[in-house]
């Protein structure tokens, strides 16, 4: 799979995990996009998941890594979109079935609840699938409600 650029926001509980997959993806050449917050100061994780979520929708050259405690509010939040398959991911093996069977195009992490190593595995694996296609394809025709 040809990398993406990649845009990353988070909640104040996933502050420190998205400096740490943001500099991870930086040494790697990886162009990313920080939506924000700057700080671990208390921020609301619905308007960084909107922010990586609309762009995401718009725009099939991104993908999304969003961040929060434990990393429920920000997918569910950015699944409110139409275009957007977010997928909540705590082991690389999910996070590589999101991609394969769901064509997911943004990963969801639980800050709280995942290792920055295991973190940046589940990142890496995610950037690194390609969507099988395939019988798959209906089934993801069939996720939008609308």
């Amino acid at each position: 799979m040809e990398i993406k650029k990649i845009l990353i926001g988070s909640d104040h509980a996933g502050y420190e995990l998205k400096e740490v997959i943001k500099q991870d993806l930086l040494t790697k050449g990886i162009e990313v996009k920080d939506v924000g917050p700057s700080s671990a100061d208390s921020v609301d994780y619905p308007d960084f998941a909107h922010l990586v979520a609309n762009e995401v929708a718009n725009n099939n050259d991104f993908l999304g890594i969003l961040i929060c405690g434990s990393g429920n509010g920000i997918n569910m939040a950015a699944n409110k979109h139409q275009e957007i398959r977010s997928a909540l991911c705590w082991k690389p093996e999910i996070a590589e079935l999101a991609r394969l069977h769901n064509n997911a195009n943004i990963i969801a992490l639980p800050a709280r609840f995942i290792s920055n190593e295991e973190a940046i595995k589940c990142v890496d694996v995610f950037l690194s699938t390609d969507f099988e296609g395939g019988r798959h394809q209906n089934r993801v025709n069939k996720i939008a409600c609308c």
